[in-house]
């Protein structure tokens, strides 16, 4: 090749290198940039939100453990590299293999000296600094002021030091040994260690390094093991039976772990000996009888103890470990208190037996919230681009001065449905929110089966009050909005739909509070149009200097970003609280290391027929407390934190974490408190483990003869979830007054599902109360009615196949599924009145045509062993308790829905008798009516279908003959 040639290479490959140089600096710059982005976007919003020190206190807690694993992972990675080159053998005498290692490596070897400790200390930064709430919390952890039953400990050692403790250990022997294997390995390229034939030589140098790495190894090992024995408190080592620490563990296990954390810390001394005297054989011959320890003492003895002590006698041996596990279980999940009574369930419905319940019949919810979604959306979405969720909530309200049961609905924007509409501008800027709620009467229905609203309509209407109805964050709101405008500025933003006969204008709105960052500078417009991946937000001529951008708009998602440390509660409900539309949020405290209490997959003991069970469940619990109640504006999304349980020691740890994020319960106001319920995650986890630990006596817990489960949904098709607990307010037997409550129902444990037999009743007072800075004394009291043993009493799964298989029953069924529509059945209730249990479920009849609703037509109810069937609940009980129940349902003023009633707008009423005035043909065409209804009701009856289609065909003859007279 000429120099010529050479020479235009050599600017070629420069320029290249150049080039390449440049494209990897703007890559780097560009992903510098969008890292910034997002972290200034989090900065803004926080900020906005009032939470900046929650963000920083993250930022700076994770940038800590992030230094602390890169520099504790990579410094001694690159000292024990480092040490072993530079003491390596000057002049050893290396195979030809070795040669050709060396070869290789040695252009790389600084490279590759200072990469590997970097590029481990990088992943041991990132594992590090997701540790942070792990080390914030052992720094300011809390005292709980009670002592464990084995090792007389605080239980706060168990909850914030031990897990710490045992994270640092574990990171250290991985930074120890893969400086070992660092070590080894360049000690074994330069010749420090070296294979010739069966003899293994290894330099002084190498011999001391690896002998004090193994030490320090060893020593950490030893400490590990001596954390263990804490651990057995909160496992089940050694026996299924219970978790924590059982006979095996106490007297095989934990003595076993000591011993071997002290033959660990004699090994590591025997390395130090080799480190100084250079012989292996003592090490060597420690590390094999450390290996040999480990199996025979940590798991041969133990498994002799097991079976040849504790199992031939175990119901003796394990009886005070079981009242252990018993106590620590009740006293973790909050169930120690719980008031157990015995229930001697009365069968025979007496006339007048429901007398001494007369308030709560009058209040048992007939409107089922998991059907009456598409009911709502039918009389209450005004316009296609609203929508209501799947499955409504229930909450209670004052009315007219007294409690009643409601059935409450969010009316949400549902983009989706524009259609054509459906746009960037539209989406964005001009449909931005949802308008009102939608509330309706739990025990009430319209003579047509549909629900009786309390609120209702747009603008709204109704007993709730003068409100903010306006929408912006809610359970379904759009990804992002822009909002705000100038003074003066037109109205963009679609409010409500409006218009008469004059005008098709709709109601228009600017946002006037405080939701999001201001988009009031080019930059934070550009940093936004990247975060969302949208240009229209730098270019628009809708965004102004008073631009705010809201995002993060369901409140759980606000919440979990206020306080990361809190379990969130799956369902947040809307409540209309001081003239506002506030989402109550219950946030749960959590650990899994509580000593001897049982463990629990949260996402699996709250799975039901309105939550769904987890694929795969990890979030393992033994201890929960309903710490914070949250709310969270619907308007301006402001996230407000109540410190509802002050003595929850992980409440307290965080509030040193986070100060003056959580304000006290005494902040809130009477007409917050008033909505305040017990939410029901906390209560499905509180009535799984009450299933077994209702038990307080360990020999019957033990034999396991009276374990209890929550039973299965029976409205819906095998394998059916389980039915998930009820609001409703009721008097529970022995009290002194009516509360809103929350209940469900117990069925003995068995391996089939076929002994639908009830063996409790777990009732929780929902009713915080309405005195500002007090909440009731008779919040969270559980009470546990227990039927007894030798009677038998029909459970959920028998009363509803008793309904199904009833002849009667499956009749008139069978005629109101006749042509295009289906019966639903709804939420079976289970009311403890008249010194039995009263099942209660209303039937729906929704057509299969394209527009389809359900609308309450029947009341199924059961008492003991009989059955009435009827068109509202009142009948119905009065059916049931011959003739006479000797209390009004809360439907009692609505008629059949076949009877013709004049029109209402609230409470329905039975039909006006006729006034001596009117005509004779008036008289004659009612009572043909009467005659029509009483026939075809007979027919009904005794299950005569041609009886009663006859009788049905002179009803409508009868009923068009009248409206003919009256038009």
């Amino acid at each position: 090749m000429t120099s010529a040639a050479t020479d235009e290479q050599q600017p070629r490959s420069r320029s290249r290198a150049t080039l390449l140089i440049s494209v990897a600096i703007i890559a780097v710059l560009v992903i510098a940039f969008f890292i910034f982005a997002s972290l200034y976007t989090d900065w803004l919003w926080f900020s906005q939100l009032g939470y900046r020190e929650v963000l920083t206190t993250q930022w700076i807690a994770g940038s800590v453990m992030f230094l602390i694993g890169f520099f504790g992972m990579a410094i001694p990675v690159w000292i024990s590299i480092e040490v072993a080159f530079r003491w390596r053998p000057m002049y050893a005498k290396l195979n030809s293999q070795l040669d050709r290692y060396q070869q290789v490596i040695e252009p790389l070897r600084r490279l590759a000296m200072y990469g590997i400790p970097i590029i481990l200390g990088l992943f041991a930064g990132v594992a590090a600094s997701s540790r942070w709430q792990l080390a914030l919390q052992w720094i300011n952890g809390t005292h709980v002021g009670k002592v464990d039953p084995q090792f007389h400990l605080d239980i706060s050692f168990y909850l914030f030091a031990l897990p710490f403790y045992q994270s640092v250990a574990a990171f250290a022997s991985a930074v120890v040994l893969l400086s070992a294997i660092g070590a080894l390995a360049t000690s074994y390229l330069y010749g420090a260690i070296r294979l010739s034939g069966r003899e293994l030589r290894i330099s002084r140098s190498a011999r001391i390094q690896l002998a004090t790495t193994g030490a320090v190894y060893l020593a950490l090992q030893a400490i590990s093991i001596w954390l263990d024995q804490y651990s057995t408190l909160a496992t089940s080592t050694s026996s299924d039976l219970i978790t924590g620490a059982s006979y095996t563990d106490v007297f095989a296990v934990i003595p076993g772990r000591a011993i071997l954390a002290g033959i660990a810390a004699v090994v590591a001394v025997l390395f130090v000996i080799t480190a100084i005297v250079g012989r292996w054989r003592l090490p060597i011959v420690g590390t094999a009888l450390l290996l040999v320890s480990g199996l025979l003492i940590g798991s041969v003895y133990p498994w002799i103890v097991q079976r040849f002590t504790v199992e031939p006698s175990a119901k003796s041996l394990e009886k005070p470990y079981i009242e252990r596990n018993i106590q620590g279980t009740r006293d973790a999940y909050g169930v120690a208190g719980v008031k157990e009574e015995q229930y001697t369930a009365t069968s025979d419905a007496e006339p007048g037996a429901l007398r001494n319940d007369a308030e709560t019949t009058a209040n048992i919810r007939i409107l089922d919230p998991a059907l009456v979604s598409d009911t709502f959306a039918q009389l209450e979405q005004i316009k296609q681009y609203y929508r209501f969720p799947n499955s409504l909530d229930v909450d209670r309200y004052k009315i007219n001065g007294k409690s009643q049961d409601t059935v409450i609905a969010v009316r949400e924007l549902d983009q989706k449905q524009l259609g054509n509409a459906n746009s960037w501008y539209n989406n964005t800027v001009v449909y931005t929110h949802g308008y009102g709620v939608v509330a309706a009467y739990g025990n009430q229905r319209s003579p047509e089966g549909f629900p009786v609203f309390l609120e209702s309509g747009i603008p709204a209407k109704g007993k709730l009050g003068k409100f903010e109805p306006r929408v912006y964050f809610g359970e379904n709101s759009p990804l992002y909005s822009i909002v705000g405008a100038p003074k003066g500025a037109d109205k963009i933003e679609f409010d409500y739909p409006a218009g008469d006969k004059q005008s098709n204008q709709n109601a228009t709105t600017t946002f006037k509070g405080d939701g999001g960052p201001k988009l009031d500078n080019v930059f934070t417009k550009l940093i936004y149009a990247i975060k969302f991946q949208s240009e229209q937000i730098l270019f628009s001529d809708a965004v102004n200097n008073d631009s705010q951008i809201i995002y993060t708009r369901d409140p759980k998602d606000r919440v979990a970003k206020a306080a990361p440390y809190l379990t969130l509660d799956s369902d947040a409900y809307p409540a209309v609280v001081d003239g506002r539309v506030q989402w109550i949020v219950d946030g749960y405290t959590t650990s899994s290391q509580y000593p001897y209490s049982k463990t629990e997959q949260l996402s699996s003991a709250i799975a039901d027929t309105y939550t769904p069970a987890p694929q795969y469940p990890i979030d393992d619990i033994n201890y929960i407390r309903n710490s914070v109640k949250a709310t969270v504006d619907a308007y301006t999304g402001k996230v407000t934190l109540y410190a509802w349980d002050a003595k929850d020691p992980i409440l307290k740890t965080w509030e040193k974490i986070f100060p003056s994020t959580v304000k006290p319960m005494s902040d809130m106001s009477s007409e917050l408190l008033s909505h305040v319920r017990y939410p029901a995650d906390l209560f499905k986890v509180q009535r799984a483990i009450l299933g077994e630990y209702h038990v307080t006596d360990s020999d019957t817990f033990y034999s396991a003869s009276d374990a209890w489960v929550s039973p299965p949904d029976p409205t819906k098709p095998k394998p059916a979830p389980l039915q998930p607990p009820y609001y409703l307010t009721m008097k529970m037997p022995g009290a002194d007054k009516s509360a809103f409550s929350l209940y469900s129902t117990y069925i003995p444990k068995s391996s089939t599902d076929d002994r639908s037999i009830l063996t409790g009743y777990l009732a929780a007072n929902a009713d915080a109360g309405s005195t500002k800075g007090q909440i009731s004394p008779e919040y969270g009291k559980l009470t546990l009615l227990t039927l007894p043993k030798q009677d038998t009493v029909p459970g959920p799964g028998q009363v509803q196949n008793n309904f199904n298989t009833d002849t009667a029953v499956a009749n008139q069924i069978s005629l109101l599924q006749k042509g295009d529509t289906r019966v639903t059945r709804g939420n079976l209730l289970t009311v403890p009145v008249g010194g039995g249990l009263l099942y209660v479920q209303p039937l729906y009849v929704e057509s299969t045509a394209e527009t389809t609703y359900p609308i309450l037509r029947k009341v199924l109810v059961s008492f003991g062993d009989k059955i009435a069937f009827e068109d509202t609940l009142d009948a119905a009980l009065d059916d049931l308790f011959g003739g006479d129940s000797g209390a009004s349902a809360g439907d009692s003023g609505a008629p059949s829905p076949e009877t013709p009633t004049p029109p209402s707008s609230e409470t329905p009423t039975k039909p006006t008798p006729t006034s001596p005035g009117e005509s004779a043909a008036v008289k004659a065409a009612l009572a043909d009516v009467q005659t029509a209804l009483t026939n075809r009701d007979a027919a009904l009856k005794s299950g005569d279908l041609t009886k009663y289609a006859a009788a049905d065909q002179a009803l409508v003859d009868a009923l068009k003959a009248l409206f003919a007279l009256e038009g």
